[in-house]
């Protein structure tokens, strides 16, 4: 029978002077590097991969042959068919689990595989740690799931009305709208990515709020306006090109604004990133066996 310990304490600030900036820029784009490594090369990032591929494996196989309906041979219900595919399955299935995997096991994964000690043991401040490991893991998923949300829309596109998608891209609103869709894409890391960080550092079994938070998303739609706003789908379907019906049974409400959704996401983030550096200063970690 054997045992090992280790025990950190939470962090104590000694100096009363802030470090220089030039020195924490350093240190986290050190850490980012690391980072960025672990989450495109690492034994997790298996499942991002056949995330990201969840959309474009069947509008691959869908690609040699024009679906059966009405909306499919007709090149204006275009728009309309990939606003429901995106906002469907990219943004509320593909991008919401993808964010939850990366970003609660910036600090959950290496708490399982005892390696986050290193850096608590390391001369850097652990407010620092916090922010290389954030950006780290929103370059990982807005690269990904940008990527995804790309390669699905040429897809939709090209294959079944090829000199009109041509005309739609570079002559009409096509380029724009994609550019949308991808910012959108980006947008919900940002958000996502902030609220899970945050759920790996204060639960030890975050599958449960993770759960919870989709259930809100998702029934978004039948809340009333006020209630509508304390969501990131919200913001993220007042931003998207191509309006969707929620159904017979959604609580209409008013878009936001892109000048009110894009600050209001930015700062809802910076604010739970200032959460979770007050929440890592007083972690305490324990590893132990029997």
């Amino acid at each position: 029978m054997s045992s090992s310990t280790v025990n950190i304490a939470p962090q104590k600030t000694i100096e009363k002077q802030p470090l220089p900036w030039s020195l924490w820029w350093r240190q986290i784009r050190a850490i980012f590097r690391l980072e960025v490594e672990k989450n495109f090369l690492g034994r997790r990032s298996i499942l991002l991969y056949l995330l990201a591929l969840v959309p474009i494996v069947p509008l691959v196989l869908l690609a040699p042959f024009t679906p059966p309906g009405n909306e499919w041979r007709d090149f204006n219900q275009y728009n309309m068919i990939f606003a429901i595919f995106y906002g469907g399955l990219i943004l509320r299935t593909v991008v919401f689990f993808g964010c939850a995997w990366i970003f609660m096991n910036l600090f959950r994964g290496d708490i399982i595989d005892r390696s986050l000690h290193f850096y608590f043991l390391s001369p850097v401040r652990r407010q620092v740690v916090v922010v290389g490991k954030y950006l780290a893991g929103l370059v990982t998923s807005v690269a990904l799931f940008g990527a995804t949300t790309i390669i699905a829309m040429l897809l939709v596109y090209l294959p079944h009305f090829y000199s009109e998608s041509t005309r739609f891209f570079f002559d009409g609103p096509g380029l724009g709208q994609l550019l949308t869709y991808t910012s959108v894409t980006a947008l919900a890391c940002i958000g996502y990515g902030a609220f899970f960080l945050v759920v790996g550092l204060f639960f030890r079994n975050p599958i449960i709020p993770a759960l919870v938070l989709y259930g809100w998303e998702w029934l978004n739609f039948l809340m009333p306006p006020l209630l509508k706003k304390i969501s990131v789908i919200h913001y993220l379907h007042s931003l998207a090109p191509v309006p969707v019906s929620e159904g017979p049974f959604a609580v209409v409400a008013e878009p936001t604004p892109a000048w009110i959704a894009v600050p209001s996401l930015i700062i809802v983030t910076a604010l739970v990133l200032i959460i979770a550096s007050y929440r890592i200063r007083r972690m305490e970690i324990r590893y132990g066996s029997d």
